[in-house]
């Protein structure tokens, strides 16, 4: 008979220090309205023309970066889990800046 271990789920990281929780908020705030800032500061300076082109490019980039720092950030065996922009930037605030935090893990029932 063949046994199946199924890894248990780590929660996002929980932090403790100031310091991280403005570093994971600053990741998130990017991740979440530069897509929107650019686009209006293009309509603003430009032409709404312009302004969809940004539209299109940021929100291909950011996505492009939103990605990158998932698959660096969050463990192997979790990325088939949907993750907001806070909860992927906790994770890699966790793993790039903050190595000391604090994983909460979920207890499994048997």
């Amino acid at each position: 008979m063949q046994e199946n271990i199924i890894e248990e789920y780590k929660q996002t990281p929980i932090f403790s220090s100031k310091k991280c929780k403005i570093i994971s908020f600053i990741i998130a705030f990017i991740l979440q309205y530069t897509t929107i800032l650019t686009t209006i500061i293009a309509w603003y300076k430009y032409d709404y023309f312009i302004a969809l082109l940004v539209l299109t490019l940021s929100f291909v980039i950011v996505g492009i970066v939103r990605s990158k720092i998932r698959n660096s950030s969050i463990p192997t065996k979790q990325r088939e889990f949907t993750y907001s922009d806070k909860e992927i930037a906790d994770w890699y605030t966790a793993k790039e800046f903050c190595i000391n935090v604090e994983n909460h893990s979920i207890q499994s029932i048997k």
